[in-house]
């Protein structure tokens, strides 16, 4: 096989270039990811590169797990010794080696946003700060800023001693860090900034790296923050053959520590790069891509590039402007139906863009009332429902006890009757001698005050060391573990007792757990362990876990959507504060409305054949209703690629005057206006339903249950039915949508 063919002149000259480095500009759908993988491929079979020398990364497991089956297809032999990961899962893994130079034991916990703000919670009490004054997520979000800077707490300390309202921040960040070293815990900023101290320490591991990867590639480059940039310089810095793709266009993730200098600035580090433009885009059609290039080249600070297809020009964006919110939604809504029921579209070919999550709430509505399947992408991930977190504690408790946020979480989960201010003296006691919560409880008797919740506790520490005892068991598996915590803790056994709805939902959600971990035993690892079972679930995203064969619209924000492509695709909300948002727009600073522009330009990039965007005249914002003109992005966009439909305002309603004659529609002698509308006939009340009583019907929310009675009231039917997972439901009728089966 040739790996050149196929590729278009600019995609072949970055796949044969080997040695010093590389910047590719990779516009929007320029096939990045094949170009990168051929490059790969090239580097082994021409330049006959070691597979072993070669290190490939990227940002989400999304796109490693793609890039590893590309590269395994085209590779072939020898292809599993290539690293192929994102930046965090690389970082644990050199750490898992050698973080014990730092001063860590290797079996350190990840902590996830939900437990840096159980920690920070426990740190503001311990500090006595008022949190009404300081929001616990500022303290996280200062510090994350600093690591992703590389700026310790002493550091940190440093360049703020000045600033009196900023010395707190300062004994936050101090607190934080001793709390986590106490812990033997890191934050995922922290995975980073480790590997980076760690290489900068020890000339042995960061020599052992540079020899070991010789070339190395990275993907979404624009998405680099300081500490990331630093950690590939070091790691380049002896072959000097790294080669990074990104679209300096694409880059809308400031606000997590992405600096689009390093892309800009790129051949300033590197003044011998070679620098090759792709820009030949095979995901949109010609119209969407002029659209996409009108927007973007208002912006200054960006490096020049002009996407264009070969592929047609295609149908001309659609503009509808909506009376206010509700029309907005309710016209998307008919509109994908209209095309899923007139084409056969499957829903999964929609999406639904906005620029914030307050906007899902009313789409949802609408979907759930049309019966029209959706996901909102970036709701309550799977590894962050309650359930899932508690027994995801038992586990990281069994591999580091040191972890003091877990076993907090699972001392009295299930209820053992240890009470709050036992917990806070044990505490207290931690702190004061120095020593993990943990091992404070195997101290309970030299404890005061807390003799009579001692039994209890002695009974958890047992029971814990006892499921410590099974992991170091060689043949017991993780899926034996998981079962011997539900079964010994009484967690599924409180569950099933209870009987509800959400007792029955939360116990699903732990079967899916124990599928998630004997999916892993038997195909993620030779050697499967516990450490690396905690690592797989904490590095996982929320778009990583997208089901691409599910048939559902999906509805997201546009940072969400990165990555992602669609061939219908509806951008929401072009309006002046609302997008851009207002906050860029009062701020008088060019560079965030830069920053706007390019998200509206991730949005556009997203459609394959067909972009609509619409704009409310009016919207409520915290209860007030406001009139917004068309955003300036509309206006950007070249007028003859759009075909505009306007909508009249809505007008100001007189009190209406009560009479019989004007009470209904259908009395008046007047022609029903939603008559031939079957999307607002199907929910006109009185209508007589196509199913009776012994029938199975289907919900949209409840699934699949039996009709057990049917009440005729005055304009509606009240049905009770009996769902297979939910139990006896009385519905409504004209509100139900329910379909026979």
């Amino acid at each position: 096989m040739n790996m050149l063919d196929g590729l278009n002149p600019m995609q072949r000259e970055a796949v044969i270039h080997k040695d010093g480095p590389l910047l590719l500009l990779a516009g929007a759908g320029s096939g990045k990811t094949r170009v990168l993988t051929h490059r790969i491929a090239y580097l082994i079979h021409e330049h006959q590169v070691n597979p072993y020398h070669i290190l490939a990364l990227t940002f989400t497991n999304k796109a490693a797990n793609e890039m590893r089956e590309r590269v395994d297809g085209i590779v072939g032999y020898g292809s599993e010794m290539i690293w192929v990961s994102t930046f965090h899962s690389t970082c644990v893994r050199i750490l898992r080696r050698y973080i014990d130079h730092l001063g860590y034991e290797r079996n350190f916990t990840i902590y996830d946003a939900d437990d840096q703000k159980t920690l920070m919670r426990d740190i503001c009490k311990y500090l006595n700060i008022d949190t009404k004054k300081y929001n616990e997520r500022s303290f996280i979000s200062t510090i994350s800023h600093a690591k992703d800077e590389l700026k310790d707490a002493s550091k940190y300390r440093s360049e703020v001693e000045s600033d009196y309202g900023k010395r707190i921040f300062a004994d936050v960040y101090t607190e934080y860090e001793k709390r986590l070293k106490n812990n033997n815990a890191l934050d995922f900023d922290d995975l980073i900034m480790k590997t980076v101290l760690l290489l900068r320490k020890s000339e042995e591991v960061l020599t052992y790296y540079q020899s070991r990867f010789r070339y190395l590639l990275v993907d979404e480059y624009q998405d680099t923050n300081t500490a990331q940039f630093i950690l590939l310089s070091l790691l380049a810095k002896a072959n000097r053959n790294l080669c990074v793709v990104g679209d300096d266009d694409q880059s809308i993730y400031k606000f997590r520590g992405a600096n689009i200098y390093n892309i800009l600035n790129f051949e300033s580090i590197f003044p011998d790069a070679k620098v090759i433009r792709l820009e030949q885009n095979y995901r949109s059609t010609g119209n969407i891509l002029e659209a996409a290039n009108g927007v973007i080249r208002h912006n200054k600070m960006r490096k020049e590039k002009t996407l264009w297809t070969a592929a047609e020009e295609g149908e001309p964006l659609s503009y509808i402007q909506y009376p206010n919110e509700y029309e907005e939604a309710n016209g998307i809504v008919h509109s994908i139906r209209r095309k899923a029921r007139k084409d056969g579209t499957s829903y999964d070919s929609f999406a639904v863009l906005y620029r914030t999550n307050a906007q899902s709430r009313i789409f949802e509505e609408k979907f759930i009332y049309e019966g029209i399947p959706y996901r909102i992408v970036g709701a309550i991930n799977f590894y962050a429902r309650k359930e899932i977190k508690d027994l995801l504690a038992y586990l990281k408790t069994i591999e580091n006890s040191n972890d003091d946020i877990s076993v907090k979480r699972i001392i009295n989960v299930p209820k053992r009757g240890i009470g709050l201010t036992t917990i806070d003296r044990i505490s207290v006691y931690s702190i004061e001698h120095e020593v993990s919560f943990y091992e404070a409880l195997q101290n309970i008797d030299y404890i005061s005050g807390c003799g009579r919740a001692a039994p209890k506790i002695k009974s958890f520490v047992a029971l814990m060391e006892a499921l410590k005892n099974h992991e170091e068991d060689s043949g017991r598996s993780l899926t034996d573990l998981i079962n011997e915590i539900t079964d010994e803790t009484g967690y599924v056994r409180e569950l099933e007792n209870e009987g509800t709805e959400e007792a029955a939902a939360r116990l699903e959600n732990i079967a899916e757990l124990k599928n998630k971990i004997t999916h892993y035993e038997e195909s993620e690892t030779e050697n499967p362990t516990l450490s690396e079972l905690l690592e797989n679930i904490a590095l996982v995203a929320d778009i990583d876990t997208l089901d691409n064969n599910s048939e559902q619209v999906l509805l997201m924000t546009l940072h969400t959507a990165k990555g992602l492509e669609f061939p219908y695709v509806y951008l929401c909300g072009m309006e002046e504060s609302v997008f851009p948002g207002a906050m860029a727009i009062y701020q008088g600073d060019e560079a965030e409305i830069e920053e706007e522009r390019r998200l509206c330009y991730v949005g556009i990039t997203r459609a394959m054949k067909k972009l609509t965007l619409t704009s409310a005249i009016q919207r409520m914002k915290n209860g007030d209703l406001h009139r917004n003109q068309p955003s300036r992005f509309l206006n950007e966009i070249p007028r003859f690629l759009l075909a505009k439909e306007a909508k009249e305002a809505p007008k100001k309603q007189k009190k209406a005057e009560y009479s019989p004659e004007k009470a209904s529609i259908f009395h008046t002698g007047k022609k029903n206006p939603f008559a031939g509308n079957p999307y607002i006939q199907k929910g006109i009340k009185g209508s007589e339903p196509d199913y009776g009583v012994g029938d199975s019907v289907r919900h949209t929310k409840f699934g699949t249950g039996t009709v057990l009675t049917m009440n005729k009231l005055k304009d509606d039917y009240e049905i009770v039915i009996e769902f297979e997972n939910f139990g006896q439901r009385k519905l409504r009728s004209s509100f139900a949508k329910l379909s026979k089966v």
